[in-house]
């Protein structure tokens, strides 16, 4: 989340007067995240998110993201959703940008997750792929590896100014990468971006996931490495815990197993899931414009990562249990 499109207050109360959600109390922006700008509104009924969706989504997109938060919240994914119009529609425009109100999730995100919160999120995980499998929309990942090359192409020759040595660094890791990739695995609705901040807890107990704006049809085993990217490195962002990734590959597999051809692959997806994150954090760095209400993020967090799987042999050092 964060503020790239600012709002007046008048704009706003136009636009919920579309709504059914009572008067304005108070509106402040939301500076995490990289992608839309947001907002936390207070009216007389409760508390809401309003998303401005910025240019780099595709208004085409929408239907697929908002539709799958209403498809998965009555399976038991405890997730937002979206309000509806006075007219039924849940996609409007306000400020030039399309919008939407979403209703407001309880819970904190945690910045020190423990193997508790691992084990919650490899059960949510699973349970939200296995809602997923009957979602009629499908959506190509818009940063699926054939998105890595262009995105790199753009940042390449300023990647030295981030670390010394980065660009071809990269550069070999992603020939690497194209060339052992695997098209062949189990497919389904992925969330493709549950990091910490995208789940809410309550305590000990998750309370619910947000911001499916990445949510695509691909790779399962991908979701699940991505996951294990977010959750499961020491602050120094090259150590992995082994307890915390044998907890929640433990609670994700007791819910839906991985094929042995996903678990063999497993390393080859963390890897290239630390390399999609390197990169748009990268190109993010690189050109976010100044003065936009948005926390940036560090690249250099996933190469570490990225050093980490090179060296990876087997699921097991992950913490799966292998048959």
């Amino acid at each position: 989340m964060a503020v790239y499109t600012d709002i007046s207050e008048i704009e706003l109360g136009e636009f919920l007067g579309r709504y059914e959600i009572g008067e304005l109390l108070s509106y402040k922006g939301i500076a995490e995240g990289v992608e839309n700008s947001n907002f936390l509104l207070h009216t007389t009924s409760g508390a809401y998110i309003l998303t401005l969706y910025e240019k780099r989504v595709n208004p085409n997109d929408l239907p697929f993201f908002l539709g799958l938060m209403q498809h998965l919240n009555p399976k038991g994914i405890r997730c937002p959703l979206p309000v509806p119009c006075r007219d039924g529609t849940v996609i409007g425009h306000l400020a030039g940008r399309p919008a939407a109100i979403i209703t407001f999730l309880e819970g904190m995100w945690v910045r020190r997750p423990t193997v508790d919160h691992c084990r919650e999120v490899g059960k949510a995980l699973a349970a939200m792929h296995l809602a997923g499998r009957d979602f009629e929309l499908h959506r190509a990942n818009s940063l699926s590896i054939d998105a890595w090359r262009p995105l790199w192409t753009r940042a390449r020759d300023r990647a030295d100014e981030v670390e010394p040595g980065l660009a071809a660094e990269v550069e070999s890791d992603l020939d690497m990468l194209e060339a052992r990739w695997r098209r062949d695995l189990p497919q389904g609705v992925i969330h493709a971006d549950l990091f910490n901040d995208n789940v809410f807890f309550l305590g000990k107990n998750l309370s619910g996931l947000i911001d499916f704006y990445f949510a695509c049809t691909d790779t399962l085993a991908y979701d699940v490495a991505t996951c294990l990217n977010a959750w499961c490195f020491e602050k120094d962002n090259a150590s992995f815990n082994l307890t915390k990734g044998m907890a929640m590959l433990s609670a994700y597999t007791a819910v839906r197993p991985l094929s042995p051809a996903e678990a063999e692959a497993l390393p080859l997806l963390a890897h290239g899931s630390a390399m999609r994150f390197m990169l748009t954090r990268l190109y993010d760095w690189l050109n976010t414009p100044a003065g936009s209400l948005v926390v940036k993020k560090y690249p250099i967090e996933y190469l570490r990562r990225m050093r980490f799987h090179r060296q990876v042999k087997s699921a097991s050092e992950y913490g799966l249990v292998l048959p």
